[in-house]
């Protein structure tokens, strides 16, 4: 027969299990947003170096080059 030892032992090991994976969900999604975060800075470029690097290329002239960068701020 049950007694209450054996019930609150199957509880506690419900909740800890319960705990277990909800804490470990949240590792997962706390990592996966702080890649996402981390890819998304590390791969921008600003504007005025996509101007420098259309400049470099000959694709732009200098003087709308200057234009750019005035129309930057920079």
């Amino acid at each position: 027969m049950w007694d209450g030892g054996m019930v609150l032992t199957w509880i506690l090991n419900w909740v800890m299990i319960t705990v277990f994976w909800v804490g470990i969900i949240i590792l997962i999604v706390w990592g996966v947003t702080k890649l996402a975060k981390t890819g998304k800075s590390a791969s921008s470029t600003s504007a005025l170096d996509i101007a420098k690097e259309r400049y470099a290329r000959g694709e732009i002239t200098k003087s709308e080059f200057e234009q750019l960068k005035k129309d930057l701020g920079k």
